[in-house]
């Protein structure tokens, strides 16, 4: 398989009467746009449109999903498949990427578990999406005593919907730059490198339910048993968020598009190891279940011959105990294992990291302590509902100030923690 991103680099939104992008400047017709996604009978009539710049004295809450903009120019699929467009495969052929754009859908779903994005300020220095220039959907129910699921549905096609927009107005501008990605079927893949160790990524996805949902190809993932994807698949779209969980540690579908562990095994390929394929897998609920999935990929792995496995988490809690169960049944079969993380330690960072550990977890990288805590300066304007502030997942009744002043955890900033590394925290051992 090959696949071309051909990246039109954003520096700047206006709004203007047509929808293009000219020498870094990405022009939206905010009349269209909003007629777009008011299609939708079940979002309010006071939907509105706005933009982000980094840099900007702007707060954004509360925050659902970020996408980047993207439409398929050539090859087989189509962008967002099973959600937008038809089933077919994706992960090969030519697609249109507007990097440096995002689209943010910010409106009160489950409002717990929504989060901040500053553009400026210390808060910017946590979040990925202080970066992005930020076309941002305010949406409402039609009823506020819609069904939540049925209202978090009409968000997650109204982000993907404005993505697909600017992106298609887009289709000919030229490419500012041509990133290409090759990725063999497994007989090749198996072939390949022989002096290298076989190694694969296990994907886990949230599927808790309850809104806490993860779609592959337009299917929920809790649906599926584990199963073998391409990596290029997962780089052109076929995964798309639609959870509400906590901001910090929430994959959205931008980092799902733009996934830095399949970015890095596919640079260290040839180099380091052989890296054969991703297995993704979903995480439950009930002990059977999550007995079912981590035996089933696992042995997934068993029987493409890894000899080693990246895994990944979403979320916290609960899936830690997928986490935990699939590294050391992964290790008890000869694999050995990486984790990537993050830890929920306490204000204090003194209480245990996760909720489930095993001795054979003993390769792991941190994102971060998410329940640290930081004071966000007032704002000079505010895009959504900033009352949000003292509701949302690690914030408390009492965290936004009369002035505007918001104390919160990094559990309530939009992808400080990301368990995919898609994150502008590190660190290092000492």
């Amino acid at each position: 398989m090959r696949l071309e991103l051909h990246r039109v680099f954003v520096n700047k939104l206006v709004f203007g009467d047509k929808t293009g992008v000219r020498d870094g400047i990405l022009t939206v017709n905010k009349k269209e746009l909003l007629a777009l996604i008011s299609e939708d009978e079940l979002l309010g009539k006071n939907l509105d449109i706005d933009v982000a710049m980094p840099g900007d004295s702007i707060r954004i809450v509360p925050v659902k999903d970020v996408i980047e903009p993207r439409w398929k120019i050539e090859g087989n699929g189509q962008i967002f498949p099973g959600m937008l467009s038809d089933v077919d495969p994706v992960g090969e052929g030519k697609t249109l990427v507007l990097s440096g754009a995002a689209v943010v859908t910010a409106g009160k779903i489950v409002r717990f578990q929504e989060g901040i994005i500053d553009m400026s300020g210390p808060g910017a220095d946590y979040t990925p999406y202080s970066k992005t220039c930020n076309v941002v959907l305010l949406l409402e129910p039609a009823d506020p005593k819609m069904d939540k699921h049925d209202y978090e549905a009409a968000c997650r096609m109204a982000g993907l919907k404005a993505a697909a927009y600017l992106a298609r107005c887009c289709a000919e501008a030229k490419a500012d730059r041509v990133d290409a990605f090759e990725h063999g079927n497994i007989r090749e893949a198996m072939g390949a490198c022989p002096e290298l160790p076989k190694v694969g990524y296990l994907y886990m996805l949230q599927t808790q339910g309850l809104l806490h949902d993860t779609y592959l190809y337009g299917v929920d993932v809790k649906k599926i048993l584990p199963t073998v994807l391409s990596p290029l698949e997962v780089m052109d779209g076929a995964i798309v968020s639609g959870n509400c969980v906590s901001a910090c540690d929430k994959n959205s579908t931008y980092v799902h598009q733009n996934n830095p562990v399949i970015a890095d095994m596919l640079k260290r390929h040839g180099k380091d190891f052989n890296f054969v394929t991703c297995i993704v897998t979903n995480e439950n609920v009930t002990l059977a279940d999550k007995r079912r999935s981590s035996g089933y990929a696992t042995k997934l792995a068993a029987m493409l011959g890894l000899e080693g496995l990246v895994i990944t988490e979403e979320g916290f809690g609960n899936p830690d105990a997928d986490l935990i169960m699939n590294c050391w049944k992964a290790e008890r079969l000869g694999i050995k294992t990486a984790l990537l993380t993050d830890e929920y330690a306490g204000q204090d960072g003194a209480s245990q990291s996760l909720a489930d550990s095993c001795v054979e977890g003993n390769a792991c990288v941190t994102a971060g302590n998410a329940n640290e805590v930081i004071v966000l300066p007032p704002m000079k304007k505010v895009l959504g509902f900033p009352d949000e502030a003292n509701v949302i997942a690690g914030g408390w009744q009492g965290s936004l100030a009369a002035d505007g002043t918001i104390t919160v955890e990094l559990q309530a900033i939009t992808g400080a923690t990301s368990e995919l590394g898609y994150t502008k925290l590190g660190a290092c051992t000492i």
